[in-house]
């Protein structure tokens, strides 16, 4: 079987779609701005690694060249002992990954203000630092970051700007950095100037990353370098890799138009489908009585169906309709002729008719008119059961065909009831199944005439599982032609017309087995006539 989505599913699927590229574009957002902060700090941390490294070796230098004046000095004596949570590097590979994430990382207050020391600097790190200011100069024109190095009592020794000399002993990361521990930390931007535009090589972000490293001889750090940096904000991470956007633009671009060219195929082009078959069927055009070939989604394929059977199912209404109203005109037309002409006849030679041709024409009028009468009140029964609505009514089957046989052979009609069941009880009222198995003993007095022979046979059977009272009812007359056994459930078809036969019997006792859940069929017989009838049991 075809798979086709329903409507609500395709729905449901753009909808979340749709939901998603701002909900997604927004966590991509943010996550991308965290990613921009690790990257800038993970850039400070090889950088002050670098600057330490050089520090260190500087400061050994210094140690060095104090030594060879004539006097020692002990490494143990200098800076500061790192505390019992520092982590100590080892001589193996120690790498530092950045921790920052804007999601969990509390973001600190502006960086406080350098104030002036209240101790001299320590000499061997201001001496070390000398040696580095050049470098760190240079540097910050190429990695944009801004590099300071203190001493062991926080004093600023060497740095690629301003704040030399002064103590940053009030900053928390350069408190941490002198106990011997690593920290990297967020900040506010502490900037008054107005956001640089996105060609500028300024940053715009308001938020600072900051990097301090311990510099550690001999398990006592002698100083500190703290790099700080401020990353790429989203607008200006996203303009330096425009390019790349507008491709990706274009991707989704062509994912929306995929989009809407699938809502056109499976609702929009179907829907059009439909309102052409529905005008054509307007205009009588028969060739949109057929189900959609491609109705692309279960509702649509669903709907193609049902319009097609109600195409069909008004065309054969129509043409019963068309049938019947011939058939009924044709009917009436018969003994409407004869009234009037009758009628004509006793107009003009009423005073020259004696009383036995008055009376002769006087009886065709009356004949005539209880045909009509008769076929009226046919028509009437053949409408109430085509809009027959079955209750719960239920009788005993048994009970009232031996009531009915009773009635009808006090009338003179020869009928045998014969049962291979016990009582059975059916799903109709007693007066309807009365109707309709009189019905048929008439129909087999009609056109057997008066000594035909009528037997019944009743039996309980289950056919498609379903418990069913059947009934068969034969007679020894005529039997039908090969010819008309295809039409005897047809209205106003009878070959008993010269005997009151209006061809409406058997349409009113199908419609109302039909309207029960049963049904009637023509058996094959050696003599006469054998009716089948089916009635649901209770």
């Amino acid at each position: 079987m075809t798979y086709r989505p329903k409507l609500r599913t395709i729905l449901l699927t753009l909808n979340i779609l749709v939901l998603l590229l701002p909900l997604g574009g927004i966590a991509i957002l943010r996550l991308y701005e965290s990613e921009l902060v690790k990257q800038t700090e993970s850039e400070l941390i090889s950088q002050a690694a670098l600057t330490a490294a050089m520090f260190r070796e500087a400061y050994l230098e210094q140690i060095e060249a104090f030594n060879h004046k004539g006097r020692k000095i002990a490494v143990a004596s200098l800076g500061n002992g790192i505390s019992a949570s520092a982590t100590v590097p080892s001589a193996e590979l120690t790498p530092l990954p950045p921790q920052l994430d804007l999601a969990r990382s509390r973001i600190r207050e502006p960086a406080p203000l350098a104030e002036p020391p209240m101790i001299a600097p320590d000499p061997l790190a201001l001496a070390s630092g000398r040696e580095l200011n050049p470098v760190l100069a240079n540097a910050r024109k190429i990695v944009l970051s801004g590099i300071r190095i203190v001493d062991c009592n926080g004093i600023v020794v060497a740095t690629s700007n301003t704040e030399a000399g002064q103590s940053l002993t009030a900053r928390e990361e350069v408190t941490k950095a002198l106990k011997g521990e690593q920290a990297t930390l967020l900040r506010v931007r502490n900037s008054d100037e107005q956001a640089p535009s996105v060609t500028s090589i300024s940053r715009r972000a308001r938020l600072r990353v900051f990097v301090a490293l311990p510099v550690i001889i001999e398990n006592r750090v002698v100083g500190a370098v703290i790099a700080s940096r401020t990353p790429l904000d989203v607008g200006k991470a996203l303009y330096l890799i425009r390019a790349h956007l507008f491709k990706a633009g274009l991707v989704v671009l062509v994912v929306v138009l995929v989009m809407t060219m699938l809502t056109a195929y499976y609702i929009n082009r179907p829907v059009k489908a439909l309102i052409r078959q529905a005008d054509q069927l307007k205009n009588g055009d028969g060739s949109g009585a057929g189900p959609l070939k491609n109705p692309g989604i279960q509702e649509v394929a669903l709907l193609s169906e049902a319009i097609a059977h109600m195409a069909a199912t008004l065309d054969e209404r129509s043409g019963y309709i068309k049938t019947f109203a011939t058939n009924v005109s044709h009917e009436f037309k018969t003994p409407l002729t004869s009234i009037h002409g009758a009628i004509e006849i006793l107009k003009d030679h009423y005073h020259e008719m004696n009383q036995c041709e008055r009376e002769n024409f006087l009886g065709i009028i009356d004949s005539e008119t209880g045909r009509l009468e008769r076929l009226v009140r046919r028509l009437l029964d053949l409408a109430r059961a085509d809009t027959f609505a079955p209750g719960d009514e239920q009788c005993r089957a048994l009970e009232t065909l031996d009531s009915l046989a009773r009635r009808f052979r006090e009338q003179g009609v020869a009928i045998a009831l014969e049962f291979s069941c016990g009582e059975a009880t059916i799903k109709m009222a007693g007066e309807t199944f009365d109707s309709i198995v009189s019905n048929m003993i008439e129909n087999a007095r009609q056109h057997g005439g008066g000594e035909v022979r009528i037997q019944v046979h009743g039996r309980i059977s289950q056919p498609s599982g379903a418990g069913m009272f059947e009934l068969d009812i034969r007679d020894n007359g005529p039997g039908i032609s090969q010819g008309n056994r295809d039409k005897v459930f047809r209205p106003f078809f009878t070959t008993a017309r010269e005997t009151g036969g209006s061809g409406l019997g058997l349409s009113i006792v199908q419609a109302l087995l039909h309207a029960h859940g049963g049904s009637i069929c023509l058996e094959p017989s050696e003599t006469g006539v054998c009716f089948r009838l089916r009635v649901p049991l209770c």
